[in-house]
C-alpha cells in the first residue's frame, strides 16, 4: 500500500496570477483542496516540501494529508501543473476524500523476474503497452505498484489485464481484457529466424 504523505499548507486570502506568482517567489506554490460536497479551499504549500513528496515517485497515487489549516484534510492529488522549461510545480489540485472513500487511481506496472523469462534470455525484449494501470479501489488500501511475473515467458507471449492479480478490493477502471505488455523478437533475432525458416522451407522442396 502506498504510504501517506503529511503536507503542511496555509490558507489563501488572495487569488489570482498576480497573487500567485508573489507566492511563488516566496517558495510556496498555490493549490486547492475540492470536493466531498464542501466549498473549494484555496491554501498554499512550501515548494521544497512539495517537490520531495513528488519525488516519490507515486505522489500521484497517495494519500496526502494536509495540515496547517484546521483540521487535517484527507486528500489525493488529481492534477499538477509544472512549469514548461524549468519543470517546477506551479500549482496542485487535491481531491478531498474520506477515509474509505472509492477513488479512481493510476497506478504503476512493475515487471520482475525478466531473468527467468526464457524469451528475454533469447534476446526477446518487453514491449510495454500500459504503464499504469487505472483503478477503482478503496482510499484506505491504494496499491503503490502493481507487480507481475516475467517468469516461464517466450517471445511471442502476451500479459493482458486478466494476468494480473489485483490487490483485494481493486477493481480495474477500464473494461475488456486489454494487453498490458508483450514480449517481441528484436529485429536480429526476427531475421535470424526468417533465415533458418527459409532454410528448412528450402530444404524440404528440394526433399520433395
Amino acid at each position: 500500500m502506498s504510504d501517506q504523505l503529511t503536507l503542511s499548507a496555509e490558507t489563501r486570502e488572495r487569488a489570482g496570477k498576480g497573487a500567485s506568482r508573489a507566492m511563488r517567489r516566496e517558495g510556496r506554490v498555490p493549490a486547492v483542496i475540492y470536493g466531498n460536497k464542501q466549498q473549494p479551499l484555496s491554501i498554499h504549500l512550501e515548494s521544497k516540501a512539495l517537490i520531495k513528496a513528488l519525488s516519490t515517485g507515486h505522489f500521484m497515487n497517495t494519500v496526502v494529508m494536509i495540515d496547517g489549516v484546521g483540521e487535517a484534510i484527507r486528500t489525493l492529488p488529481k492534477d499538477v501543473q509544472f512549469h514548461p522549461v524549468t519543470d517546477r510545480p506551479l500549482h496542485v489540485d487535491f481531491l478531498r476524500i474520506g477515509e474509505h472513500t472509492t477513488v479512481h487511481v493510476d497506478v504503476p506496472v512493475v515487471f520482475t523476474d525478466e531473468e527467468e523469462s526464457p524469451g528475454i534470455k533469447r534476446g526477446g525484449v518487453l514491449n510495454v503497452i500500459v504503464h499504469d494501470l487505472g483503478l477503482v479501489v478503496d482510499a484506505s488500501d491504494i496499491p503503490s505498484e502493481i507487480s507481475f511475473s516475467l517468469k516461464g515467458l517466450e517471445v511471442g507471449d502476451s500479459i493482458h489485464l486478466s494476468s494480473i492479480t489485483l490487490p483485494n478490493g481493486a477493481k480495474a477502471a477500464d473494461d475488456g481484457d486489454v494487453t498490458i505488455a508483450t514480449i517481441v523478437a528484436p529485429s536480429a533475432l526476427k531475421s535470424s529466424e526468417g533465415e533458418a525458416e527459409d532454410a528448412a522451407a528450402a530444404e524440404g522442396e528440394a526433399e520433395a
